[in-house]
Order: C-alpha cells, then structure tokens, then sequence
C-alpha cells in the first residue's frame, strides 16, 4: 500500500505537467457562408490556428445561394479519405459572396475569381500560394476524387 501512496504524487504531478503544457486552441472553424461575419477576422483566426498546429489555410469562396458550393461539401462529407486528409492537412474558412455581402475590399487582394466555389490555399502565416478553380476538379454533377486529393497533397 506505501508503494501506491509514494507513486500517486508523481503521477498526479505527470499529469497537471502534461495538461497544463498542451496548448489549448478556441478556434471554431467558419464552416457555413454567412455575409454577416467579418472575412479578414475569420482569416486572422484561421492563421494564428495554422501556425499553431502546422497547417494550410482553403479559403473556399461561395455562397449559399450557390449549388455547387453545397455539392462540394457533400462531396467531401461523403469522401472519408478525402476529409479526413483535408482536416489532417489544412483549415478552412468560408469567405461570403452574395449580393448582401460581396466582401469586395478582401477578395480584391487576390486574383479574380472567375467561378463559384473557388480556393485560395494559403500558407499558414497567410501568404497565398495557389488559387485553384474548383470547375477543374469536378465530374459531371459532383468532383472527382482523384483530381480532389491530387490538388491537396500538391499544396499541402
């Protein structure tokens, strides 16, 4: 029993020490596109979370309004492999595009968006590296799965 007793102070001291060094993150993650939230906010988040846990940053530009904004969530909800390296790999940020809220001053410091859903993949100190038009990773009514995965692990 007097085994037990002198085990217990250093385990309880392993565990507050383990605990307490684990940074803990409050980011929530913009997952719907809402002309009401503060775009450049939700970017500095997503940038000091990326920095934090090594990632990339997709800012994915659509809107509710938009079809294939909807198709390519489900696509990856549907797609276990696909989500799971995405979530692995990268954050990302739904910026708003409608007639209520274009967010014109943030998305003029990218290049033009000829298409909706589009990514911008940034680095995770939130430098752009890439902008991809997601009309190139579709397949008839939905994406592609191999083109999908091609153009995460090539920005990743």
């Amino acid at each position: 029993m007097k085994k037990i007793f002198s085990i217990f102070p250093i385990l309880l001291f392993a565990v507050l020490v383990f605990n307490c060094s684990e940074e803990k993150s409050n980011y929530v993650a913009v997952s719907k596109f809402d002309p009401n939230r503060n775009a450049e906010a939700d970017i500095q988040d997503a940038v000091a979370e990326a920095e934090r846990t090594d990632k990339r940053i997709i800012l994915d530009v659509g809107g509710e309004w938009c079809i294939w904004c909807h198709r390519i969530d489900q696509f990856i909800d549907e797609n276990k492999e696909l989500k799971d390296f995405l979530n692995e790999h990268y954050l990302v940020v739904k910026i708003n595009y409608s007639k209520e809220n274009k967010n014109e001053e943030l998305l003029s410091k990218y290049p033009e968006i000829e298409g909706y859903p589009h990514f911008f993949v940034l680095e995770s100190d939130g430098t752009l590296i890439h902008s991809q038009n997601t009309g190139d990773l579709e397949k008839e009514k939905s994406y592609d799965i191999d083109k999908f995965m091609t153009f995460l692990k090539e920005w990743m």
